[in-house]
C-alpha cells in the first residue's frame, strides 16, 4: 500500500482555526505511569546496590553481560582507535564539525561565562565568580541509532567551560559499539565512557557506585526511560532539560523552492510518529506545491513510515493572512528549531521572540545546525523555548556572588540592613549589621 502523509491543513481566515490548531499542538509530557514505577524502581535498586544492580539492568536490556562495571568502561586507546579507523572522509568531517561547535562555545564562553566585579564609590567590591562544575555527565542515545553529534554537542561546551571530569555514558545492545559516536567522545574530550544506558545510567551517574562516578549534572536526550529519570534525580544532580518530541516550524513567504521545505519538514518527522512539522505561509499556492513535493519526495526516503505518520498525525501546512501573522503564531508555538525561509530573513527576525534556534534565510537547512554550523543542537522543546535556552556553555558552569564591603560601606549598607531586618521580626540580622557601625560622636 502507497504511504500518503497528508498535514492538517489550516487556514487563520477560518472560523475554527484556534480549536483546530490548538488540538495540533497538543502533546502530553505525562510519562506513562508504568514507565514512571518502573524508573523508580531502578533508581532505588541502583541506589541500593550500586555496581550489581547496574550490571543486572545492562544484561536485561541490553544484553550485553560482565563481570563488572569496570568491563564496560571504554579505555582512551579505544576511543582513539575508533577514530583512527574511520575512513578518512569521516575523519574530517567529524574535526571539521567539532571545531566549528568549539569555536561558537568559545565565543559563547567570552560573551557571558567570565567572572566580573566592580567597586563602589566607598570602596565596596561587587561581582559575579564564575566556576566550572567539577564533573558531569553526559547521556548519549544508543540501540535503535547512534548519535556522534550528540556527544559534539553535549561534551564540547563542557570542555570549553572548563569542566573537570566528562563522563559519558552510552547503551551498546549486545555489545556493538558505533565506531562513530566513539571517535566522537575522542574528539570531545570525554574523560570516561561506560556502556551502560537506560534509567540505570542515570541513576549510577546521579548517586554513583563503586565503579562510575558521581556527577554534578546529566545532560543529554534519551527515551522515556531516559527522560522520567533525569526528572527523578534532579535535585540530587542538575539536569539540562526534559526533552519532548522534535519540532521544526517553517515561516515562509513561498520563494523557496517547495522540494526544498518538504525536505525540511521530512527532517525533523522522521525522528519519531510524534515530531511535529509544521509550515506558515501567507500563500496557498505555496502550500500546494509543498504538499504536492511531500508527494512526490515521500516514497524516496528510506524512513517513509515513521514521516508518513508523523505529518499525517501532527504535522500541519497553515495558511496565514500576512507574514507578521505568520510571526505571532510562530511566537505561541515557540517551536524547537525556527527557519525563516524567505527573500529577506532580517525583516522578520526582529518579530520572532521564542525558538530554540533560528535559522535565517532559504540555505540554512536545519539539518546544518544538527551537526556542524556550530550552535548547540540540544534545544527546548514543546513550547518551553518561551523560558529556556538552548544547551550552552553556561550550563556547564555556576556563579557565585562575590561581596566585600568596605568599612565605610558597612556604615551606609548596615542601617538600611538593620531597619529592614528588623521590618521581617529578624533581630540577629539587624543585630549583626548594628555591631559593625562605628559609634555616634
Amino acid at each position: 500500500m502507497d504511504l500518503i502523509a497528508r498535514p492538517a491543513r489550516l487556514s487563520c481566515a477560518d472560523a475554527t482555526f484556534e480549536a483546530d490548531f490548538q488540538a495540533r499542538l497538543h502533546w502530553s509530557a505525562e510519562t506513562d505511569a508504568g514507565i514512571e514505577q518502573r524508573v523508580a524502581d531502578i533508581l532505588a535498586d541502583v541506589q541500593a546496590r550500586g555496581d550489581a544492580a547496574v550490571l543486572d539492568y545492562t544484561a536485561r536490556f541490553d544484553g550485553l553481560a560482565a563481570a563488572g562495571v569496570a568491563e564496560l568502561e571504554l579505555t582512551q586507546a579505544e576511543l582513539k582507535a575508533a577514530f583512527d579507523g574511520l575512513p578518512a572522509v569521516q575523519r574530517e568531517a567529524l574535526e571539521a564539525a567539532a571545531r566549528r561547535v568549539r569555536t561558537y562555545h568559545e565565543a559563547q564562553k567570552r560573551a557571558s561565562g567570565e567572572s566580573w566585579s566592580y567597586r563602589d564609590e566607598d570602596g565596596t567590591l561587587l561581582g559575579q565568580k564564575v566556576t566550572p562544575l567539577d564533573r558531569v555527565g553526559i547521556y548519549v542515545p544508543g540501540g535503535k541509532a547512534a548519535y556522534p553529534s550528540s556527544v559534539l554537542m553535549n561534551a564540547i561546551p563542557a570542555h570549553v567551560a572548563g569542566v573537570g571530569e566528562i563522563v559519558m555514558v552510552v547503551p551498546t545492545p549486545k555489545g556493538e559499539k558505533n565506531p562513530l559516536v566513539l571517535a566522537a567522545a575522542h574528539v570531545a574530550g570525554v574523560t570516561r565512557a561506560f556502556t551502560i544506558g537506560g534509567a540505570q545510567a542515570v541513576a549510577a551517574l546521579a548517586y554513583g557506585t563503586a565503579t562510575v562516578p558521581k556527577v554534578d549534572k546529566i545532560t543529554g536526550p534519551g527515551n522515556a526511560y531516559v527522560a522520567s529519570a533525569k526528572k527523578r534525580v534532579f535535585g540530587t544532580v542538575g539536569i539540562d532539560m526534559i526533552a519532548g518530541p522534535s519540532e521544526i516550524l517553517v515561516l515562509a513567504d513561498g520563494s523557496t523552492p517547495a522540494d526544498w521545505v518538504a525536505m525540511d519538514l521530512f527532517s525533523q518527522a522522521e525522528h519519531d510518529e510524534l515530531a511535529q512539522s509544521i509550515l506558515l505561509c501567507p500563500d496557498a499556492a505555496y502550500l500546494d506545491a509543498v504538499q504536492d513535493a511531500i508527494d512526490r519526495l515521500l516514497p524516496t526516503m528510506p524512513r517513509a513510515a515513521i514521516i508518513a505518520k508523523s505529518l499525517t498525525g501532527r504535522g500541519a501546512l497553515i495558511l496565514t493572512r500576512s507574514m507578521e501573522e505568520a510571526c505571532d503564531i510562530s511566537n505561541r508555538i515557540a517551536p524547537e528549531h525556527l527557519e525563516v525561509s524567505s527573500r529577506d530573513p532580517h525583516r522578520w527576525e526582529p518579530l520572532l521572540r521564542h525558538a530554540g534556534a533560528i535559522f535565517l534565510g532559504a540555505f540554512t537547512s536545519e539539518s546544518l545546525g544538527d551537526y556542524c554550523a556550530g550552535p548547540n543542537h540540544v534545544l527546548p522543546t514543546s513550547g518551553t523555548a518561551r523560558f529556556s535556552s538552548p544547551l550552552g556553555v553556561y550550563d556547564f558552569q555556576k556563579r557565585s556572588s562575590l561581596i566585600e564591603v568596605s568599612e565605610q560601606g558597612a556604615q551606609t549598607l548596615g542601617t538600611i540592613a538593620a531597619t529592614l531586618a528588623y521590618g521581617e521580626g529578624l533581630q540577629a540580622h539587624a543585630r549583626a549589621a548594628e555591631l559593625r557601625l562605628k559609634p555616634a560622636p
